[in-house]
């Protein structure tokens, strides 16, 4: 077993009934935020801000303008039901109301909370780079009906990720009924059996997850961050945006 795979494996030894303990940050804020209102910024003719996608060296996926004065940075756990209320309760308001200013962008970075995370991190990606934030909003906004069979076939999912590396995600998503609902969204069957075989891309991902939050002091999701600066206690929408107004985005 090599160093880089140790992290992605050890995902398996996480009992799905303990995949949604790791939601909730303790992170620590690092900086305080103030800054004077800041002017629009015009999105490329043609385009809104949040029409923009930026894949980063960190394998975040970024919206909106890359040059944006105020940075914010999420880690969430697609299982995650705090990023799930936050996807469903401010991730419009943030897109539509700040992102598409160009004062803001808004970088969405996994954290792998089991070995179904991890599968779902990877088929958010199986399409083109902007479909990325709305196939994660679409899980967060379906989270129960997604995750249900997952733990409902726990033995049958267990079992599939038994097999070889090259079957048992394909095989797992099988039994987790993550085809059909990703099929409804634009992503068929054979693409998505396709990203699942891939599973240095999944190790990857897993690996990333892993040393960032090591890196970070990522202890949980959602984390924030805005221009560097780990926020404490914010996983809501209305705890978020008066620190965006704070830093000038008004």
């Amino acid at each position: 077993m090599t160093a880089s795979r140790s992290p992605f494996l050890a995902a398996f030894a996480l009992p799905l009934a303990l995949a949604l303990s790791a939601c909730g940050s303790g992170a620590e804020e690092t900086g305080s935020l103030e800054g004077e209102p800041i002017a629009e910024v015009p999105a490329p003719e043609g385009q809104q801000w949040s029409d923009v996608v930026t894949v980063t060296e960190s394998d975040g996926y970024l919206l909106g303008n890359p040059d944006a004065p105020i940075k914010v940075m999420e880690y969430a756990s697609l299982t995650c039901p705090a990023c799930a209320a936050f996807a469903q309760d401010g991730a419009d308001q943030l897109k539509e109301e700040y992102v598409n200013t160009g004062r803001v962008s808004f970088e969405l970075r996994n954290q792998i909370h089991g070995p179904h995370d991890l599968m779902l991190a990877q088929l958010v990606r199986c399409g083109a780079d902007e479909t990325y934030h709305p196939l994660s909003d679409q899980v967060w906004k379906n989270l129960q009906s997604v995750l249900g069979p997952v733990f409902e076939r726990e033995q049958q999912f267990q079992q599939a990720l038994a097999l070889p590396e090259d079957q048992r995600f394909v095989a797992a998503a099988d039994v987790a009924g993550f085809y059909d609902f990703f099929a409804a969204r634009g992503i068929s069957e054979d693409q998505a059996r396709s990203c699942l075989a891939d599973f240095a891309a999944m190790t990857t991902i897993a690996d990333n997850s892993t040393q960032q939050s090591n890196d970070l002091g990522v202890t949980g999701t959602p984390t924030f961050f805005v221009n560097g600066s780990k926020l404490d206690a914010v996983n809501r929408w209305q705890d978020l945006e008066p620190v965006l107004q704070r830093a000038g985005a008004r």
